[in-house]
């Protein structure tokens, strides 16, 4: 039984908790325009809280903050701005600069920066210039509207300490960086999560018996004080060192402001707004109570002038809360942060490379999010809050089982404030190196009963749970499972056994429901690729068709194999470990299952489909797409993109120990290669051993591998100086035309943002490097390497003359894609592109952020700014790499 929690407060509060799906009770399901950012100073959150620079705990019953006024700006800088899905020519997008400078896994410790202009910050600008920009232009950014010119802008550096679980020190160091003095407000708030707003009793969740407070209660000189009560949290204290004043008022909508209703109290959520930029001092409580309080600084700092201020909140009642424990707390976590990191970090790295790693850790680490949705009662409505009558058959309608209320893994928490299941898969790789608890209960979590599907489906994302991600939860919990064991020197083997079984389920779903024709060739549908396809692969296609997806078909084969190795691996610990009998082993037989499903999809994958027609183009040496006419017409979609890159991911390397040691796995394995040839003949030789005696399980043969290889490699299709494009280069010059009926479709190389709306037009398949997709490329290549060694060489870059092993190629790739964050000698950092700020200024061109995706030909971050979930395999990528 856990005693103490470290994790019990940490970065969980989101970044934008409005123009969500869950805050969306429109009669149109429009959740862009029914709950905005100009709402969110004034309207009370239902599901989750959002704020800068903020912890909570836990169950974020109760939330800390800061609140920033430049003296110029309309509304105090409480949370982050940015564009909606609508407003942007490339999709919705945040339009700030923040970063995220250091985390531990506990949160002991905590550190970002958040960039404040001086000058009124341009929110309507942004709007109307992005919005009047076309799906061929840039974005409009922060930086353009000329607000940072001069460096007239404040460096706001956040950091907590904690001395104890649940006693957290806050320290924010501010610094002018322009040429004058500036006048600058700083409001550290504390607020409750709404509980009470909805109707119930106790609140939505039951849990909260009667409502929470804060009051102010003396303090030490120069200290102001108040006290935090809540029926379930229990008491806390806060203290503001210095602070001028502190203000009080109620987390609850104004509603006579928004929708000419009265308002249940007097002091509603945006009384700081009004009392610090208006003057109205009547908007603050006069009691000094409510569910929401801030203390008030105000400062002129001067030129390049600094000024610290410090906070605490606690449980215990502290007498002297900034004493010399105060600054002595915070040097003891500085110090241990950096110990742990020591610790982590591979040596050999350069002092770049170490940068890099550990802010893409922070990044991981900082992005963790209470998500909070009770899909029952979304779909129902709340007592107060009725829910559009078009809910129960419209969005989520069939998932009624889903409750969610964890901290989870965010992709990004304000472009992507929900999670991915199949992001969540890339996340737990980087997070297994600082953290492998968290990565297997993050794995654990989707699978729950709670989460998964009664019949087998993971749960996709909040906008629509039904969608089809690529399958990649299996390996994401053997990659963890293998790193935590590596680590550890103890495989967890109840992890993964429980996974596995849970899984079961998942490929089961999997068999029957995208496999149409039941002859193993997959129409997966969305798969997580976008805008990959020359049509939408999740809407219906043209005169009634359907797609045979190369992608989708490889996705299943790289699924079984997962699940076989899994399966050998615990079958070799009940042989090994338990002295249970091999000829008893039921993991035995069902990594026979799983081999024997590979084989069919291999060869589903590579015979003919009828009249020439398949997804292995003989031609081309390629795998494509394969459409199907309702007349029974096949026709190859011959785009060559990631979709026929993806049967690389499909191998595994099975040593002669094993075979040795699962002898039914064994001569099962033979008997199908003996009387199944015709199943055995489209893969790799799996009988004929390679180096180290290993057999080798894939769906290429050697010549096929070769073949892709020659495309992958080569800088005129894929290969990029920063990796490997998501579609060929080549369909710059030759754009691919199909011509359904009288329709023609088309698709060609788009480096940047997206040239269409599809998907929100917010990222682009059609030619960005992706990180997800590289890593299992490198992965894959590192696999081959095992079994063929030293005996296949190949091109690379393709044309060069330079020969390579595949694990050299691994090698090159890893370096290209870390080459995107380190400075280039005395130069910028590939990933900012050619704002001339971000790579000269010594303020900014050390900051690093981890983009969604990448430009195919110059490395230029684009998509999601904070994207560190799969993005973060850099930090993976670092550590087994050789340094620069």
């Amino acid at each position: 039984m856990r005693t103490n929690n470290w994790k019990h407060w940490g970065p969980y509060l989101s970044e934008r908790a409005w123009a969500t799906v869950r805050e969306d009770y429109s009669a149109s399901g429009d959740c862009w325009s029914y709950f905005s950012h100009d709402q969110a100073r004034s309207r009370a959150y239902r599901w989750n809280e959002d704020g800068l620079a903020g912890i909570c705990d836990r169950n974020q019953y109760l939330c800390l903050g800061i609140a920033l006024w430049n003296g110029n700006d309309p509304i105090l800088k409480e949370r982050l701005f940015g564009l909606t899905g609508p407003e942007g020519n490339h999709g919705e997008d945040v339009k700030e600069y923040y970063y995220y400078l250091d985390s531990t896994p506990t949160h002991s410790y905590l550190k970002m920066l958040y960039k404040y202009p001086q000058a009124a910050f341009p929110y309507g600008q942004l709007v109307e210039e992005n919005r009047s920009r076309g799906y061929d232009e840039g974005e409009y950014e922060l930086l353009d509207t000329g607000v940072f010119d001069e460096n007239r802008y404040f460096d706001v550096v956040v950091e907590y300490a904690k001395a104890d679980e649940n006693d957290i020190l806050a320290r924010v160091t501010v610094t002018n960086r322009g040429p004058e003095g500036a006048r600058f407000h700083l409001l550290p708030t504390l607020w409750y999560r709404n509980t009470w707003s909805w109707g119930y009793e106790k609140g939505p969740l039951g849990d909260v018996d009667g409502q929470p407070r804060l009051y102010r209660q003396p303090g030490p000189n120069g200290t102001l004080a108040l006290k935090a009560e809540h029926p379930v949290l229990g008491p806390y204290h806060f203290w503001a060192e210095d602070a001028r004043e502190v203000l009080f008022t109620e987390n609850d909508t104004n509603s006579a402001l928004l929708f000419g209703t009265p308002n249940r109290t007097p002091y509603v959520k945006d009384a700081f707004h009004r009392f610090v930029i208006n003057g109205e001092l009547e908007a603050t409580n006069p009691e000094e109570q409510g569910t929401k309080a801030a203390a008030h600084y105000f400062d002129f700092i001067p030129a390049g002038g600094t000024r610290v201020y410090r906070w605490r909140l606690s449980n215990l009642a502290h007498r002297q809360p900034f004493g010399r424990g105060f600054d002595k707390a915070f040097r003891q976590r500085i110090a241990e942060t950096d110990e742990f990191y020591e610790a982590v970090q591979k040596k050999g790295l350069s002092r770049d490379e170490l940068l890099v790693q550990r802010r893409a850790l922070a990044g991981m680490l900082w992005t963790k999010q209470l998500y909070y949705y009770d899909v029952p009662q979304w779909l129902r409505g709340d007592p107060i809050l009725p829910a559009p009558s078009w809910r129960k058959n419209g969005r989520n309608g069939d998932w009624d089982h889903l409750h969610n209320f964890d901290v989870i893994s965010m992709p990004d928490k304000w472009e992507y404030p929900w999670y991915a299941t199949w992001d969540t898969g890339f996340h737990c790789i980087p997070l297994s190196l600082v953290d492998a608890d968290y990565a297997k209960r993050q794995l654990t979590l989707s699978t729950r009963e709670w989460y998964m599907h009664p019949n087998g489906a993971l749960p996709a994302y909040e906008w629509h749970f039904g969608d089809v991600n690529p399958p990649v939860h299996a390996w994401a919990v053997w990659r963890v499972y293998k790193i935590d064991a590596r680590q550890s020197g103890v495989p967890d083997r109840p992890f993964l056994e429980s996974l596995f079984h849970k899984l079961l389920l998942n490929f089961t779903w999997w068999v029957n429901r995208k496999d149409e024709d039941g002859n193993n060739v997959f129409q997966g549908g969305f798969l997580g690729l976008d805008n990959i396809s020359v049509f939408d692969r999740s809407a219906g296609l043209p005169a009634g068709g359907r797609i045979d997806q190369s992608d989708g078909t490889a996705w299943m084969g790289f699924y079984c194999l997962m699940m076989m190795k899994i399966a050998l691996e615990l079958g070799e610990q009940d042989s090994v470990y338990h002295g249970i009998s091999t000829n008893f082993s039921v993991y035995q037989d069902m990594a026979t299952k799983f081999f024997e499903h590979f084989l069919r999809i291999a060869t589903a994958m590579n015979e003919d489909r009828g009249g020439g027609a398949s997804l292995w183009d003989e031609k081309d040496r390629f795998y494509y797409d394969l459409l199907h006419m309702p007349d029974g017409t096949l026709i190859p979609l011959k785009v060559r993109s990631m979709v026929g890159l993806i049967p690389l991911f499909a191998v595994e390397t099975l040593e002669p120990r094993l075979m040795s040691s699962l002898p039914e796995f064994n001569r099962r394995t033979h008997w199908f290669l003996e009387n199944r040839p015709r199943l055995a003949s489209t893969i790799s030789s799996i009988d004929a051993p390679g180096v180290g005696q290993r057999y080798l399980t894939s769906l290429l043969s050697r010549d096929k591998l070769e073949s892709i290889l020659r495309y992958l490699l080569d800088e005129e299709e894929f290969l990029s100086p920063y990796g490997i494009r998501s579609l060929s280069k080549a369909h710059k010059k030759h754009p691919y035309h199909v011509h359904i009926g009288d329709r023609t479709f088309e698709i060609q190389y788009e480096p940047a943002e997206s040239l269409s709306g599809m998907y929100g037009g917010n990222s682009n398949w059609r030619g960005p490097v992706w990180f997800p997709i590289n890593f299992l490329i490198i992965e894959s290549l590192q696999r081959f390497h095992h079994y063929y060694g030293d005996s296949l060489k190949v091109e690379c870059p393709t044309g060069s003359g330079i020969f390579m092993t595949l694990d050299e190629v691994a090698v090159e790739l890893s370096r290209r894609l870390i080459q995107l964050f380190l400075r280039k000698g005395t130069g910028g950092r590939p990933f900012n592109g050619d704002a001339r700020v971000l790579q000269e200024d010594p303020h900014w061109r050390d900051q690093i952020l981890f983009h969604e995706y990448f430009h195919g030909d110059n490395g230029a971050g684009l998509g999601a700014s904070h994207q560190t979930g799969w993005t973060g395999l850099v930090a993976k990528l670092l550590q087994q790499s050789g340094g620069e």
